[in-house]
């Protein structure tokens, strides 16, 4: 049998493209982002109550990958993408339905010219992701404090990240320079490049396309430099 989901909005992030978003949501913390409700969901009645709880589970369809298919086994990230486990055992954005999940902070909802914008924290998507369905999070029920995290029990290490002395002129101009700085370190000291990089020597210089801006950078060892910041 069959069935048809109809997103009930957009989320608006500062990740325009796939590289560099964050494996989880909260690891980087000063990423603010807003859901667009559309439709029948944008209405005050369907947010009624929402912001008494802190935290909110967000449903979304992995849009950009629903072509690119799936495979029974993947390669996660933190075994270093050598090791393969089954697609149930990951959280690859590779699944038979395409659809994420992620726990997020609830920062409030606003009304602007019959607009519902739902405001939150640290995300994990992709701006512009259909979001399905948004439940409350529960604390007695949803965080189970002896849970096993198999192959992520523990947070990924974290690298340093440095600017450049180019890239520190180039931020400063940007009207929004210390959030869009602290997303930057947050998001680069994950180390975003693909698994299959780290541990190596790496001369390649990558880029990542975070708010309005191109951020160019190396990684040496543990340390990340932010050679350049262009903008679109």
């Amino acid at each position: 049998m069959d069935y048809t989901l109809e997103p009930i909005g957009i989320i608006h992030t500062p990740y325009k493209e796939k590289f560099a978003v964050p494996r989880q949501p909260r690891l980087a913390p000063s990423a603010t982002a807003r859901i667009q409700l559309s439709g029948q969901s944008n209405s005050p009645e369907a947010v009624r109550g929402i912001e008494q709880f802190s935290h909110l589970w967000l449903l979304f369809m992995f849009d950009q990958n629903l072509h690119a298919g799936w495979t029974p086994t993947v390669r996660p990230p933190r075994l270093g993408g050598n090791e393969r486990v089954g697609v149930f055992s990951s959280r690859s954005p590779f699944r038979p339905n395409g659809i994420g999940m992620s726990a997020v902070e609830l920062k409030g909802v606003k009304q602007e010219e019959g607009q519902i914008w739902i405001e939150l924290g640290s995300v994990d998507l992709v701006d512009g992701t259909p979001i399905i369905d948004i439940k409350p999070y529960i604390p007695y029920s949803d965080s189970i404090f002896d849970a096993n995290g198999g192959f992520a029990q523990t947070e990924p290490k974290l690298l340093k990240v440095v600017f450049s002395a180019l890239a520190d002129q180039q931020i400063g101009f940007h009207a929004n320079k210390e959030q869009v700085r602290a997303v930057i370190n947050e998001v680069l000291r994950q180390d975003p490049r693909p698994a299959y990089k780290k541990n190596q020597i790496d001369s390649k210089e990558y880029a990542a396309n975070l708010f309005d801006l191109n951020v160019k950078f190396k990684v040496n060892d543990e340390l990340v430099i932010v050679t350049a910041i262009e903008r679109f």
